[in-house]
């Protein structure tokens, strides 16, 4: 009802009758149903209150970008993740009916996936643009080449969460086949993280998230369990484990010295402020959404969840958040790895994240 007034006075007189009918036949004394009422009146306000509804509209960006119309997606290579999204469901099919003239690519598992699309693409000389279908993992693997390369993107979303196709607007396969269609296109930042360390320099580029701290090695261990259990259990219990064994990271952030338990980099600024970012209402920003929960205060994990749970983190001296355009991080004890969108990358102990304004051009109404 909190979501859709309209279903709730659809669905109310239903639940008002089954209410009365508890009570009608004796299975339940009234106070039973008045509590039964409270308690859930109580979680949907208190579900509001740490997840509070927002609209559900794509990102803005001020900047239209030029992009072929890519007809039946003649001259298109398209990457399909046919192990992405609830129960593996292979999203063939949809590229397929976008784009039928578009050369279709499977994920090789012996091979690096940037490494192989950028080798499809130098073997077939003359591509326009590329698509992608598949989760967020997939789509900032080939994301990344299409900026490499200077070619628009279309995205077809099919993984489980889909964050970056929900925030630029596209929710299926009719929104990017229309707009590849008509060759409309938009500009929209990426993040990049330059690594130096342990192996060469290198750099990766992310469209949602990048971390340090607890989040990689809870995503190498969740990996390691999914071999033997299904993918959210795997993810408990590594996010179980993780949190039980950290340990803090010294760190210079910006040449500030510090110690943090976990560091988050967004690209672009994300709604809302806190601990659970869940949008970002404009992708045009030029800036790096930071937040990180320092080490260097007493009880400071104990300080966090308080004011987690209480929603007062913007008070929190234990919890930061800024927005800018970079951030050099430099490790003091050691190499760790770093997270982009979900996959780890190699280890490092220097990492300079910026954000590359309408380093991408994609497809979208």
């Amino acid at each position: 009802a909190m979501e859709s007034p309209r279903a709730g006075l659809a669905v109310a007189p239903l639940a008002l009758a089954v209410a009365y009918s508890r009570v009608h036949t004796g299975v339940h004394w009234p106070s039973d149903v008045g509590v039964g009422l409270a308690i859930g009146t109580g979680v949907g306000l208190a579900t509001r209150h740490w997840w509070p509804l927002h609209d559900d509209v794509p990102g803005r960006t001020a900047h239209d970008a030029d992009a072929p119309e890519m007809v039946d997606g003649d001259d298109m290579l398209v990457l399909v993740n046919p192990k992405s999204g609830v129960d593996g469901q292979d999203p063939t099919e949809d590229a397929r009916h976008a784009w039928p003239k578009a050369e279709i690519l499977y994920p090789d598992p012996e091979q690096d996936l940037r490494a192989q699309l950028e080798a499809e693409i130098d073997a077939r000389g003359t591509v326009r643009a590329l698509g992608v279908a598949g989760g967020d993992g997939t789509v900032a693997a080939v994301a990344s080449v299409a900026a490499e390369r200077d070619l628009p993107l279309a995205l077809i979303p099919a993984g489980t969460l889909n964050h970056f196709a929900r925030d630029v607007g596209v929710r299926a396969m009719p929104d990017a086949d229309a707009a590849t269609e008509v060759g409309n296109a938009v500009g929209i930042d990426l993040g990049e993280v330059r690594i130096d360390g342990a192996d060469a320099p290198s750099h990766r580029w992310f469209v949602n998230t990048a971390s340090l701290g607890g989040y990689p090695e809870m995503v190498r261990l969740r990996e390691k369990l999914q071999e033997k259990h299904p993918k959210w259990p795997s993810a408990a219990i590594a996010l179980a484990r993780t949190l039980r064994h950290a340990k803090p990271l010294t760190v210079r952030l910006n040449g500030k010295l510090t110690q943090v338990w976990l560091l988050f980099v967004g690209n672009g600024t994300y709604a809302p402020k806190g601990f659970a970012p869940s949008r970002r209402p404009a992708l045009d920003t030029g800036l790096l959404d930071i937040r990180y929960l320092r080490a260097d205060l007493p009880y400071s994990r104990a300080r966090f969840l308080a004011a987690m749970l209480t929603r007062s983190l913007a008070a929190s001296h234990v919890y930061q958040e800024l927005d800018l355009p970079e951030l050099d991080v430099e490790l003091l004890d050691g190499h760790r790895r770093v997270a982009t969108d979900g996959e780890v990358g190699p280890l490092g102990n220097r990492f300079r994240f910026r954000s590359r304004p309408s380093a991408l051009t994609i497809y979208r109404l």
